[in-house]
C-alpha cells in the first residue's frame, strides 16, 4: 500500500468514526423537558449527557481530518482548490463550534450536578444565560454555518472531480447544512438528522477507502 493510500484510509477511518459519533450523539442524549427545573436537572446531571455531547465533540474533531484525506485524493485534479477550501473551512467551523459544545457538556453538567445534590442554583437561568449569550450563540452559529459551507464545497469537489462517485458527497453536505436548523426540531427529528450525518460520513469514508488506479 502506498503512502497516499494509507493516508486516504486513515482519513476514511476518521470519517467513519465521526459518522458513528454523530449517530450516537442524539441517540443517547437524554430527551427530558429542559424548560422545567426537574427535566433540565435530570438530563444535564446524567452521564448520558456528558457521553452524548462528547461523541459530538469527537465527531467535529475527526471530520476535518477526513476532509484532509479527501483533499489528498483530489489534489491532482481540477477541483483541488475547492477541496482545500473545504478543509480550511471545516477546521475553522469546528474550532468555532467546539467551545460551545464543551460548555454544554462539562459546564452545564457541573452546574446540574450541584442542583441535583440540592444546592440552591438557578439552573434554568444559567442555561439561558449561556445558550443565548450573544457572543456564545453567534460564535456557535458561525461555526455551524462555516462547517456547512465546508461540507457543501466538499460535495461540489467530489461531484466535479471525476475521481469519486458524484453523489457520494451529497448526504454529507445535506447533513451539515441542516445541523443548525435541526436544533429547532423535536427529538425524533434530531435523531433522524444524526443518522443522516452518519450516512454522509460513512459513505465518504467508503469511497476514500477503496483502492484507486493511479
Amino acid at each position: 500500500m502506498t503512502v497516499s493510500q494509507t493516508r486516504s484510509r486513515l482519513g476514511a477511518l476518521c470519517l467513519a468514526i465521526a459518522g458513528v459519533m454523530f449517530v450516537l450523539y442524539p441517540a443517547i442524549r437524554p430527551w427530558t423537558d429542559e424548560s422545567t427545573m426537574d427535566g433540565a436537572t435530570k438530563a444535564m446531571a446524567s452521564n448520558a449527557w456528558v457521553a452524548s455531547h462528547l461523541f459530538a465533540i469527537i465527531g467535529f474533531i475527526l471530520v476535518p481530518l477526513g476532509l484532509l484525506a479527501l483533499w489528498g485524493v483530489l489534489r491532482a485534479s481540477k477541483v483541488e482548490p475547492i477541496a482545500l477550501a473545504a478543509v480550511v473551512l471545516s477546521w475553522i467551523g469546528a474550532g468555532l463550534t467546539l467551545p460551545y459544545y464543551g460548555a454544554e457538556d462539562f459546564g452545564l453538567h457541573a452546574v446540574a450536578v450541584k442542583a441535583a445534590a440540592g444546592e440552591s442554583i438557578d439552573l434554568l437561568g444559567i442555561v439561558d444565560d449561556f445558550r443565548y449569550h450573544p457572543v456564545a450563540a453567534s460564535i456557535f452559529g458561525a461555526g455551524l454555518i462555516t462547517l456547512a459551507i465546508g461540507a457543501i464545497l466538499a460535495a461540489v469537489a467530489v461531484w466535479r472531480s471525476g475521481v469519486l462517485p458524484k453523489y457520494s458527497g451529497v448526504p454529507f453536505a445535506l447533513g451539515f447544512a441542516l445541523f443548525l436548523p435541526q436544533f429547532f426540531t423535536p427529538p425524533a427529528g434530531r435523531i433522524t438528522h444524526g443518522v443522516l450525518v452518519g450516512i454522509g460520513c460513512v459513505w465518504l469514508a467508503l469511497v476514500l477507502w477503496r483502492p484507486r488506479t493511479p
